[in-house]
């Protein structure tokens, strides 16, 4: 099978879709893979390093996408690259299409197989491939809300983990998932007052098991949220719905009961954001007021970490790009589950249930 790799192009965006070693395991296999020229370069990877290990060089995405079988890519194609897609084409990559429908539609027209990421579910119910991303996301969620509650970013002055004698911040986690989670454990690592909400009892008991004691958890509800909100300093929304768009889980109106200058941090903005007040920023321009409140939504938080990120990526997908390189897309589907779940785009018509409930569009036969 030909795989091709182009340069991300989405604003602020430096992982690419394969290592070197990725390339290795596939070129071993007799597959060819076609990288574009200097796509690796943001995460540190030459072009020589993908010629070392079989990879054949491309001047540009027109000749990736015109020879390739399997495209893939880390962020969601961008109108351009849509334009590229025909019906031949298998496109592996996120997709986060619940938000998107414009893109949606434009994938739908190409006729090109669409397989995402964020939706491949293992026999546990687990999102394998989602999981690396949001272990990065939400370590850099708190990173980032540290940082912006700094008083020359628009913050409120407060320092994360306070000094003797001073009281350290007070982080609210909402979402107790893998994002949530290492949100928490960074929040924690620097010692601010952490709590970290869910609707899982059974995933509460695990919080506070993995934190020892060290944060709260607190059962979600309407009422618990709001009464922590005048409480917060950094407000980390972690809510995920598979394949689904983000519910509200702060309102416009809510924020009048935090602090001025107090900062929300927004890592389901992918899925359409979890706070009311919520719209995509980029990293070069990562943050916006609404209400006296500090509102960071970047897109793609683990774009940042290039490096880290695309190891961490590319570890869990190698198996999936190989068992479709290995068997063909057909085959691929027709034998795995997991692949079968991340299907959302076959034959011009959208293929996971909760996409299309979101989207607004008949639900697949």
């Amino acid at each position: 099978m030909r795989i091709g790799v182009p340069t991300e192009i989405k604003t602020d965006e430096y992982r690419i879709a394969i290592t070197p070693a990725g390339v290795r395991e596939l070129t071993a296999r007799g597959h060819e893979v076609l990288v574009q020229a200097g796509a690796g370069e943001g995460s540190a990877m030459s072009d020589e390093q993908f010629i070392a290990q079989g990879a054949r060089i491309v001047p540009d995405a027109d000749a990736v996408f015109g020879e390739a079988e399997l495209v893939l890519k880390v962020k969601e194609p961008q109108p351009e690259e849509v334009a590229r897609l025909r019906p031949e084409h298998t496109l592996f990559t996120y997709l986060h299409l619940a938000a998107e429908p414009e893109l949606a539609r434009g994938l739908m027209e190409s006729g090109a197989t669409c397989i995402a990421y964020e939706t491949v579910e293992d026999r546990a119910g687990r999102l394998p491939l989602l999981a690396p991303m949001s272990e990065v996301a939400g370590k850099i969620a708190t990173q980032a809300g540290a940082f912006m509650l700094e008083k020359p970013l628009g913050g409120r002055g407060i320092l994360l983990g306070g000094v003797p004698g001073v009281a350290a911040a007070t982080v609210l986690v909402i979402g107790g998932g893998v994002v949530g989670m290492n949100a928490a454990f960074i929040a924690i690592g620097m010692e601010a007052d952490v709590f970290v909400f869910d609707r899982s009892i059974d995933r509460l008991r695990e919080l506070e098991i993995a934190f020892g004691g060290r944060a709260s958890t607190v059962y979600s509800s309407t009422l618990a949220i709001e009464e922590m909100l005048a409480a917060a300093d950094l407000v980390i929304g972690a809510v995920l719905v598979h394949g689904g768009r983000a519910p509200h889980v702060v309102t416009r109106e809510q924020l009048k009961l935090m602090k001025p200058h107090a900062v929300l941090v927004d890592v389901s903005i992918d899925q359409g954001g979890c706070f009311e007040t919520s719209r995509p920023t980029t990293h070069s321009d990562p943050t916006y007021e609404v209400d006296g409140i500090l509102h960071y939504c970047v897109a793609n938080m683990p774009g940042a970490v290039p490096i880290t990120s695309t190891y961490a990526l590319t570890n869990a997908t190698s198996p999936y790009v190989i068992e479709i390189a290995e068997r063909g897309v057909e085959e691929a589907l027709q034998s795995s589950a997991e692949l079968r779940s991340g299907l959302n785009v076959k034959g011009g018509e959208i293929t996971h249930p909760a996409v299309a409930e979101a989207l607004g569009m008949p639900a697949p036969a």
